[in-house]
């Protein structure tokens, strides 16, 4: 047959031979066809390569020739299995184009748009496999000539196509589409690492530059289209483009004053990139009126950054020199720029108040007092001299109406739900990210396959029917959990989609899980090589490197599957959780092993080590008393376990270079990158409970499948550890966040510098950490269950912060927040570890942003009441140098002593 030979030109030159009738028969016989193919590769795929994928792209040309209807046309040739790609192929739209140009104009036209509106969009920050969708669909709509749809992904789709002048201006959708690239969504971050200097030469920036230049692109268009998507606000990154291409145009005079009304309506709330670029356009302009500079004026001291304000400042000060008019409009504004957390700003706000005291009126006056209030004591004194009234009480810099309140109380967490008991719970997999739901799913499903098989079975298998093509591959885990159910419904299980979950996870259960676990505890040097249970850490040494907890999980579920498939599989599972943090109850995990031994059921190997990692770290002593009396191997690991085995681990993280900053391109893995440390010996004799104790070592090369939220719960009384493994993955995509934070935080075993630091990345994270509320409820809950070491989270903080990986600004904001929520005094503790790793030593030079974190060191100390020297600090008030960094060390040491 044509499409088995793998040449989508040999199939279009085949279909657009066949008759009407012929083309029916072969529509007719396509899906057919795409099952037996999907067979063929599933027998003929291994996690290592994979399956045969040159039947896809004749596939999509035989249903392009041969189905009648546009709109069957477009679904077939989006089929999810045509997408997902594990390797980069021929582009194929030549030759679908050739085969759809035979159908009637009429036909195309449709097909066209269709194609176009089927485009889904980009997710953020992200990359879509569309399997050529989206150049098809472009190419078809430039074919036909049909005007393209309104839809924000086809824009996207046509902008992540870098074009040149040349063939820009020949471009047929240009007309169509340039408008629509300042108002889609998705543009923005599409192109946002489009350079805008003058030697870039590529893209769309040059492209669009070099058309307006020779007049085929209306220059206002692009203009207008800019300052639009300006005042329409988002994130900066989305807006990175739009400012480039706005600077690379060079706006003329009279252009820049058309657009001032636009201009002045972005200074006081666009992102501070683009209200830069907004002030110095509006800067250009002679004529600007006194209305227009006042507005002006207002906005930018109204603004949170330093560069801003000073910038109004430095305009107010010309206009009133210039026009010598009166202040009083400005007086609210000027009071706002009091508040400045830069000092500079501040001291420079008073002089200018000062040096015009003349032109306020009494409402003025009034004004610029009341804004005092926030000024440091020496500065207060200073207004003080010129404007009347006291320089103390209610204007000293410590009355921010900062009002303590008690820590909240521990959070209770909701009991786990009831198991299930019944085939109908089983019957839909839960979602892969609740892992509550996962673990009663596969409990489930080993104790319902001992106690009724049929009605397990029944139910399953009509799920299956129930199921559609549209749900897209199942991944790691949820990959793992559809074989279950397909075996339990009897038939046979699909390959699983993620290479995790049939591949590293089977030659895990072989050869680190599926060992003997009667073995006597091993020394330091067998442990290092490997030899106490006949494998160890170094059994992965030739594949891929998992993330350890991730491995466990994979090696759990595949057991299962195994045991389904071999007639092995146990009447219940021994880890079931019994406790919402994961743990096990000793007595109970006892009961089970109990119930084994009666039975002769001999346990699943990383099922059992899963139970001892879930054992609380106090286990009663008639739990330890029965488990003594325990005679299978598995009950002779979990009295040892209970009776002292349980690793004592020694954790620690490693900061190469504590010197100098570094730069702040250096990450996880770099130079300046946390390296962590977990030394715990002797080896358990227990494979994948060793390899978790091992440590993680640098940054595994296999993704972590979705389950950083379940590590805390895997490991529900070693937090520390799971912290550990979670360094790697700082600042990945998918990245550790407050909910993994807060899981830590009510999870069991002493905190070490791993959970500091995991603590410390949510607090300043604000990208990836959201509201400060959010970012400080780790935070407030350690607290609140006396087990924070502020200290040494505020060092960890201190260290993000010295090599750049986050700015001192959403730091302290969590911090603050978590203070106004009852925990003011360990904010404190935190503070004091902040300086002490963060400010610079004496052969360093400081910055304003030290300046920031010892301005806000004195509103914690007095939040706290704290009194006594701290070293760093003393060490820099003591410089005779008088900038901002230390005047502000000499305030707070004022304080303090």
């Amino acid at each position: 047959m044509a499409i088995d030979s793998g040449d989508p030109e040999l199939v279009a030159d085949y279909v657009l031979s066949l008759d009407a009738a012929g083309r029916k028969e072969v529509a007719a016989a396509l899906p057919g066809h795409l099952l037996v193919v999907r067979r063929r590769r599933a027998a003929t795929s291994a996690p290592d390569r994979p399956g045969d994928e040159t039947w896809i792209d004749p596939m999509r040309v035989a249903g392009a020739g041969t189905i009648s209807g546009a709109a069957a046309t477009v679904a077939w040739l989006n089929r999810r299995d045509f997408q997902d790609r594990t390797h980069d192929a021929p582009d194929a739209t030549p030759v679908l184009v050739r085969v759809l140009s035979a159908r009637p104009p009429a036909w195309q036209a449709d097909f066209a748009t269709r194609a176009a509106l089927r485009l889904p969009g980009r997710p953020p920050g992200g990359h879509r496999r569309s399997g050529g969708a989206g150049t098809l669909a472009l190419a078809m709509l430039r074919h036909t000539g049909v005007t393209p749809p309104v839809h924000d992904p086809l824009v996207v789709e046509w902008v992540i196509r870098p074009p040149t002048a040349d063939r820009l201006r020949r471009d047929p959708l240009l007309g169509h589409l340039l408008p629509r690239l300042f108002e889609a969504e998705g543009v923005g971050r599409a192109l946002r690492d489009e350079r805008g200097d003058r030697s870039a030469s590529g893209a769309w920036l040059a492209a669009l530059t070099t058309l307006a230049r020779e007049g085929g692109i209306d220059r206002d268009l692009l203009l207008d289209g800019c300052v639009r998507r300006f005042l329409r606000g988002g994130p900066v990154v989305g807006l990175r483009f739009f400012a480039r291409l706005h600077e690379r145009l060079e706006p003329t005079y009279d252009e820049v004053r058309e657009r001032a009304a636009a201009y002045l309506r972005l200074l006081p709330a666009a992102p501070g990139s683009v209200a830069d670029l907004a002030l110095r356009h509006l800067r250009r302009l002679a004529d600007l009126g006194p209305q227009d500079v006042g507005e002006a004026v207002r906005a930018l001291l109204s603004r949170p950054e330093r560069r801003l304000v000073t910038a109004g400042l430095t305009w107010l000060d010309e206009y009133v020199r210039d026009r010598h008019a009166g202040l009083d409009a400005f007086a609210p504004a000027l009071a706002d720029a009091f508040r400045c957390p830069s000092a500079d700003v501040q001291g420079r706000a008073v002089r200018l108040a000062v040096t015009h005291a003349r032109q306020f009126g009494p409402g003025g006056v009034v004004a610029v007092r009341a804004g005092a209030r926030v000024l440091p004591q020496d500065l207060a004194e200073t207004l003080a001299a010129a404007f009347g009234g006291e320089a103390h009480a209610g204007v000293r810099r410590e009355d921010d109406g900062f009002v303590p309140v008690q820590l909240p109380a521990p959070r209770s967490l909701t009991p786990l739900p009831p198991a299930p008991r019944t085939a109908t719970d089983l019957a839909e997999l839960p979602r892969g990210d609740d892992w509550q739901a996962m673990e009663r799913w596969l409990a489930g499903v080993v104790r319902l396959q001992a106690e009724d098989p049929s009605s397990l079975a029944t139910a399953l298998a009509g799920r299956a029917a129930r199921r559609t093509g549209t749900g897209g591959p199942r991944q790691g885990i949820e990959a793992c959990s559809e074989a279950i159910a397909a075996l339990l419904a009897g038939g046979p299980a699909d390959q699983p989609a993620d290479r995790h979950a049939d591949g590293p996870a089977d030659r895990s259960v072989g050869g680190l899980a599926d060992r003997p676990v009667d073995r006597p505890v091993s020394g330091p040097s067998q442990r290092a090589s490997g030899e106490s249970s006949g494998v160890g850490v170094g059994a992965l040494a030739g594949g891929p490197r998992l993330p350890a907890p991730h491995l466990l999980l994979l090696c759990r579920w595949a057991e299962v599957r195994d045991g389904l498939c071999e007639g092995t599989l146990p009447p219940f599972l021994l880890a079931e959780p019994t406790e919402p943090t994961g743990h096990l109850d000793p007595g109970e995990l006892v009961t089970r092993l109990e119930s084994y031994e009666r039975a002769g059921v001999q346990a699943m190997p990383a099922d059992l080590q899963q139970a001892l990692l879930r054992l609380p770290r106090a286990v009663p002593p008639e739990a330890v008393t029965r488990a003594r009396a325990l005679t299978s191997p598995a009950g002779r690991a979990a009295a040892r376990w209970v009776d002292g085995a349980r690793p004592v681990p020694l954790t620690a993280v490693d900061w190469p270079g504590e010197g100098p900053e570094v730069k702040p391109d250096e990450g996880p893995g770099g130079p300046a990158g946390p390296v962590p440390r977990i030394h715990a010996a002797p080896a358990t004799g227990l494979p994948l409970i060793d390899l978790l104790f091992a440590g993680p070592g640098p940054r595994p090369d296999d993704e972590h499948g979705g389950c950083l939220s379940w590590w805390p719960y895997v490991m529900p009384s070693d937090r520390e550890v799971v912290a550990q493994h979670y360094l790697p993955h700082l600042l990945a995509r998918e990245s550790v966040g407050p909910g993994e934070a807060l899981a830590l935080a009510v999870a069991g075993g002493p905190p070490g510098e791993g959970v500091a630091l995991v603590l410390a990345h949510v607090v300043a994270d604000r990208v990836r950490g959201g509201a400060p509320e959010r970012r400080a409820e780790p935070v407030v809950e350690l607290a609140a269950r006396g087990e924070l070491d502020g200290g040494e989270l505020g060092r960890q903080l201190g260290r993000l912060l010295r090599r750049g990986w986050c700015k001192p600004g959403p730091a302290l904001e969590t911090l603050e927040v978590a203070a106004g929520l009852g925990a003011h005094r360990q904010v404190w503790e935190v503070v004091t570890g902040l300086l002490e790793t963060f400010l610079p030593g004496p052969e360093e030079r400081p910055a304003a942003r030290h300046a920031q974190v010892l301005a806000f060191a004195l509103r914690a100390a007095r939040w706290a009441g704290a009194r006594g020297a701290v070293p760093r600090v003393a060490e820099a008030a003591a410089r005779r140098a008088s900038n901002n960094f230390v005047r502000e060390a000499r305030r707070l040491h004022t304080y303090l002593t």
